[in-house]
Parts: structure tokens; C-alpha cells; sequence
């Protein structure tokens, strides 16, 4: 399983991104983000899920369309994800607003070659 595999499981199926943390530490690749960051992500997750429980629902189901649609870059969705529920706490953006644009991003239309 490559690192971004393993990351992927561990988005989708929201497993412990601390867990993550450890068990990455067997590869040899780097990964997109650092200890502290998914660290600081595990817990917006869960701060999201006990105070906005609805939104945190409507992104994780709005993270397995983009897996469904799959326009090539399924490398992306999981990292895109975390950026997203990053956004939330780290810039003040309403979880709401974050969520709609996050969604918008569906009806983007790739141009791979």
C-alpha cells in the first residue's frame, strides 16, 4: 500500500489521523502534510462533528462523490478534504460556507490530456 493509499483509508473511513501519524512513520515517502497539521486536523474533525455534526456528515458524503466521479485525481480528494476542514478553524470560515464551496467543486469539469 502506498502512503497516499494509507492516507486515503484513513480519511474515508474516519480512522484516528493521529493513529495516521504513527503508523506513516514506516514509509519512506513524505506526505503531504506535517504531524502537527493532521494532528490539529483530528481534532477540528472532531470539534466539527460534536458542534456542526450535520456539515461534518454533508463533507465526508461530498468526499466519496468525488471518489464516485473519479476524474483522475483521486491523489487529491483526501488532501483536499483536510484543507477543507482546515479552513474551517484555522481562517474563521463558517463550516456552512465551507461545506458549499467544497460541494461547488463537483461541478468542476477537468481537462486532463
Amino acid at each position: 500500500m502506498t502512503l497516499i493509499e494509507l492516507f486515503s483509508d484513513y480519511v474515508r473511513n474516519k480512522k484516528s489521523l493521529k493513529l495516521y501519524v504513527e503508523e506513516r512513520k514506516n514509509y519512506i515517502t513524505r506526505g503531504e502534510f506535517s504531524d502537527q497539521t493532521l494532528i490539529k486536523a483530528q481534532s477540528y474533525l472532531q470539534r466539527l462533528k460534536k458542534e456542526d455534526p450535520g456539515i461534518y456528515d454533508l463533507m465526508y458524503e461530498t468526499l466519496e462523490q468525488y471518489y464516485e466521479e473519479d476524474c483522475g485525481h483521486y491523489v487529491e480528494y483526501p488532501i483536499n478534504f483536510i484543507r477543507q476542514i482546515l479552513q474551517i478553524y484555522d481562517n474563521h470560515i463558517p463550516a456552512e460556507k465551507v461545506y458549499e464551496v467544497y460541494r461547488k467543486g463537483l461541478k468542476h469539469h477537468y481537462c486532463d490530456a
